[in-house]
């Protein structure tokens, strides 16, 4: 019987995160705050076995690595994904020996990722019939998240185990290097299925987000009731907020898929002015909190075929950096020109300005410069990667004009 409501569950989820898993009690105290049980256990899986790897309780004639070798009959059951509610005379209760605790009532759910299973969770209570379907879908989902930090465990073991090699000189050369080689492997696919997991989770994350920023919309034209002026202030700061952290979640979003060569570009025409006046819009209340004036520097309009989508983005990165390194009450202009070749959109600023020293940095993955003014501004340091690539798949480039104090002006080539 699950103790917590399923909205206190997910408040829950996260924490399982920070586990350092120095003593497996701390696995199972989280557990303990959404499902009530007498006994824990997790166990490791071999081709041929299971091996006892965390105990909710310490038991002499029980004891951690003890390893369980089993038969045909259990391993189709044992490597499927399903996850089940047992009684004490069930085949695997039996194999691992669980009735000698007196326990009557089982959840089994397993670890896994991508359908691989490498374990199982086993929580245990001494009533019969005690627990529900809705049990077993909590532990499902605190087992979909064990399942990566009990990966990055092993992966911290593997990381010992090529430090300990190099200690003892690689006695064994060719076997030492094998080792590293499987290992490296190991760790290239772990690493890819945390950016697929972040992938997913930053998708999750912007849809609530786009739900905030809709409905603060909406509230800003009063179409439903007035709002005095202080309501304004705290519905302008919501949609601010939202906005940026929205932008830091695409930022992560973006950057998996250029790691995963994912990112694609899909070309169409269009005029330029409709792509910066909706990225001004955007970025509106982010200039306003600042006081800070958005100039469209456009002498002419004139028609572009790239991806509009990309285009927006790369805009609203170099616009968004510009107003957020930019002192109170300024400006930031946005000038756009074109020639025969190529169409050019330059985005200036007059705000801290960057160290020419840094000017082949700042492109680069999770750089963000030290000072006291970009210590007040949250970032992941993604943005100017990311619109790097982005202006690199349409065949273009980006490059940087700038001095200390002395503002900056990023500049955008992109062939027609």
């Amino acid at each position: 019987m699950t103790t917590v409501s399923s909205d206190e569950i997910l408040k829950i989820l996260p924490s399982f995160f920070e586990l350092d898993f120095k003593g497996s009690m701390n696995l199972f105290r989280k557990l303990e705050k959404f499902l009530i049980f007498d006994e824990g256990f997790v166990y490791y899986a071999n081709p041929d076995s299971l091996q006892l790897k965390y105990s909710y309780k310490n038991h002499s004639q029980y004891s951690i690595e003890s390893i369980f070798e089993f038969g045909m009959n259990l391993k189709k059951s044992i490597f499927s994904t399903k996850s089940e509610i047992l009684k004490q005379n069930s085949k695997l209760i039996e194999y691992l020996n669980l009735k000698q605790f007196h326990l009557n009532s089982f959840l089994v759910s397993k670890i896994s990722i991508k359908s691989t299973v490498f374990g199982i969770i086993i929580l245990a209570s001494k009533q019969e019939n005690f627990y529900t379907a809705n049990d077993l879908n909590s532990l499902n989902a605190a087992s979909s998240i064990l399942s990566y930090v009990l990966k990055d465990i092993e992966l911290s073991n593997v990381f010992k185990i090529q430090l300990q090699a190099l200690k003892d000189g690689i006695k064994e050369k060719n076997m030492a290097y094998k080792t590293i080689k499987e290992q490296n492997e190991k760790i290239l696919e772990a690493d890819k299925v945390k950016n697929e997991f972040l992938a997913n989770v930053s998708h999750e994350l912007r849809t609530p987000l786009n739900s905030i920023l809709g409905f603060s919309d909406i509230l800003s034209t009063q179409l439903y009731g007035n709002l005095n002026n202080k309501q304004e202030e705290y519905i302008n700061d919501i949609k601010v907020s939202a906005t940026h952290l929205l932008g830091m979640i695409n930022e992560i979003l973006d950057m998996s898929k250029i790691e995963a060569n994912a990112m694609k570009i899909v070309k169409s025409a269009f005029w330029i002015s409709r792509a910066i006046s909706e990225v001004s819009n955007i970025l509106l209340p982010l200039a306003q909190k600042k006081n800070i004036n958005l100039i469209k520097n456009m002498p002419v309009d004139f028609e572009v075929f790239a991806d509009y989508q990309k285009i927006q983005q790369i805009l609203y990165n170099l616009v968004s950096n510009a107003i957020k390194y930019s002192p109170e009450n300024n400006e930031v202009e946005i000038a756009v020109s074109a020639n025969e070749e190529y169409f050019r959109i330059a985005v200036h600023d007059n705000g801290i300005g960057i160290d020419k020293k840094y000017h082949g940095k700042i492109f680069a993955k999770f750089v963000q410069l030290d000072s006291a003014y970009t210590k007040k501004e949250s970032s992941t340091g993604l943005g100017l990667t990311i619109t790097k690539e982005l202006v690199e798949l349409h065949g273009g480039k980006i490059s940087v004009i700038s001095e200390i104090n002395n503002g900056s002006t990023f500049i955008v080539d992109i062939p027609f």
